[in-house]
Order: C-alpha cells, then structure tokens, then sequence
C-alpha cells in the first residue's frame, strides 16, 4: 500500500489477524464497533475493488469525503490510498464545483453539501451501527455500505501514489503525541476531527486505536481500563 501509513496499516493486518486494530465507540447510540486488521483490510480491499471495478477509476483520480471521524471513513481512506485515488476533503483543495471530482463520499447529514460539487458517482454513509444499510437513500447517491459489499475481499495495493508531504506529517504528528510501536491510543472524535490525528499519525507510529464519537467523559477511566489504552487524545 502507499506510504508508510498504509504500510503499516498492511504490516498490522497481517500481524495479528485477531487483534482490534480500530475499535469504534458512538456514546450516542451506544454503537460499538471493533474491527481486526483482517476485518479492517477486508472493508480496505473491498473499497479499493468498488473504485477500480465498479467505477473504473486509474491512479491519480480524485476522490472527494464529506465524512466525518468513523470507522468507515477509514475504510474508505485506506481504499483509495490502496487504489492510488487522491483524497481530497474541504480543507484539502474542494472548495468549490471547478475542482474535478470523480467519486464523493458523504455523510447522510452533508447530503446536500455535496450536492453542490461536480462529481461522479456519489456515495453516502449511513454510518448505523453494525454497518446497516440506510433505510432511504437519498436521490442521486448510492448507499456505500450496501455496494461495497458486492465487492472482492482481496485487493493487490498500487505502486506509492500517497503525498509524500502527508506522509511526513503523519510521522512527525506521531512522535509530536509520543506514539509507538504497541501503544493504544483513545481518540476524542470531536476534539480530534482530523484523520491525522485520528487514523495517519496512530498508524505511522505502530498504534492501535480506540476511536470515540459524542464521548461521554463518565464512561472515560472505565473504557480506557477496559481497552488497555496506554495514550489518550481527549
């Protein structure tokens, strides 16, 4: 896979087949979500396949994310980065239609966001526990979670397309939170929203994580007893 981030998403599924590599925490819908880096690589891969084959998209095309901190996000970003697409979000370059898109992915609450840009195919995540499928789709999108799985399991990663400059960043935010090999790093979703704080710089540094949307600060020192995390990011 591309970069050392996905290299060592790629070196902890294979590492390990059992152990969390990413455990999702919604104190919202009381979702939780712990995915192996067998299970992770499958949704990876099964990405990778939908950009490829389903849509048919080459090295260096762009895709557009209106998502925010989930697992499935990082699914999606381990995807294209497995399949050599860009990814671009509203603070990395998509600010207006002019930009070329060739596939968006967005969040049922920023629908109509992405509405507004000029795009390919569009793709909208439910994010319901236990990855339902959404009930209504909205017209003009197609449900991520229902496509996606008609996809192969297995995916052989492109050649290095990630931006090196990324890349750096992740490693040196690594080291800026002190991460290394082993630790396990609980992650505040909203106070942490971007994927460098919560995916890349974990990843770069050899951690596994413990990622938390609407964190409830009560269930805090129990989950963090519960989930062995040695490094918290609240």
């Amino acid at each position: 896979m591309s970069g050392i981030v996905i290299e060592r998403f790629a070196t902890a599924a294979a590492e390990d087949l059992a152990q969390p590599l990413l455990t999702w925490y919604d104190d919202a819908t009381g979702d939780r979500t712990e995915l192996s880096g067998a299970t992770l690589d499958n949704w990876v891969s099964k990405t990778a396949n939908l950009l490829v084959d389903g849509l048919g998209l080459a090295q260096g095309d762009r895709a557009g994310l209106l998502l925010p901190a989930h697992w499935q996000t990082a699914a999606v970003i381990l995807g294209c980065w497995a399949a050599g697409v860009e990814v671009a979000t509203p603070g990395n370059q998509i600010t207006n239609e002019k930009f070329s898109i060739d596939v968006i992915f967005a969040s049922a609450d920023r629908v109509t966001e992405a509405e507004g840009w000029s795009a390919g195919e569009r793709f909208v995540l439910g994010l319901a526990p236990m990855a339902l499928p959404m009930r209504t789709v909205p017209s003009g999108f197609v449900d991520y979670v229902t496509e996606v799985r008609t996809f192969g399991d297995h995916f052989t990663p492109y050649a290095n397309q990630a931006d090196r400059g990324l890349v750096e960043r992740a490693a040196a935010r690594a080291a800026d939170l002190g991460l290394k090999a082993g630790d396990r790093v609980l992650v505040d979703a909203a106070k942490h929203p971007d994927p460098l704080d919560w995916l890349l710089a974990p990843l770069a540094g050899g951690a596994t994580l413990v990622l938390c949307g609407a964190l409830d600060p009560a269930k805090l020192d129990g989950r963090s007893v519960a989930e062995k995390v040695t490094t918290q990011l609240v």
